[in-house]
């Protein structure tokens, strides 16, 4: 085999193992975004169970944690890990963790453990406590927005959307 034959065939395996790692690196990324991670974790490391069980916001603890859809969420304690673990679409906040109000117009904003909010069983971040009073005005028409928008959006970086919308996109309430 000549040096030259060695040279393209290596430099084809190379090209060919970089285009099979592209794609997959693409969906790690484009999963990431479906869940607003801050310094590791879920709804910047808080509980999301307390929220149901006390009415609260209480800050996780690193002893107890558990996983769902990619994204490491914490817990004040065991119980409230096994709960979470036993039926995590209960507790997991909608949207990600991203605010509600900015999903229903087409974007994807931080959401803010102290801005929150139950409506119906599930648990709805703001932005912050401002956004959270625009939000309160119409709740069920920001989250008919939001609901129509955050299948459009869910996988898309919000700097992404901040340059233009997919189509379908609504603003505001509807």
């Amino acid at each position: 085999m000549s040096l030259v034959f060695k040279a393209f065939r290596n430099a084809l395996f190379s090209v060919g193992l970089a285009l099979a790692v592209v794609p997959a690196t693409a969906q790690l990324a484009q999963a990431e975004t479906e869940v607003n991670i801050v310094e590791g974790y879920a709804v910047h490391g808080y509980d999301v169970v307390a929220y149901f069980t006390q009415d609260k916001p209480v800050v996780g603890d690193d002893r107890f944690t558990a996983s769902h859809e990619g994204a490491n969420y914490r817990f004040a304690s065991a119980e409230n890990r096994d709960l979470f673990t036993a039926d995590p679409a209960k507790y997991a906040p909608k949207y990600g963790g991203y605010c509600a109000f900015g999903a229903a117009m087409g974007r994807k904003f931080d959401g803010d453990p102290n801005a929150w909010a139950i409506v119906d069983g599930e648990l709805y971040l703001n932005l912050n406590k401002k956004v959270q009073a625009r939000w309160k005005e119409n709740i069920p028409g920001f989250i008919k927005g939001s609901e129509n928008n955050w299948p459009l959006i869910r996988s898309i970086a919000d700097a992404s959307l901040e340059a233009s919308s997919p189509e379908g996109v609504t603003i505001g309430a509807q």
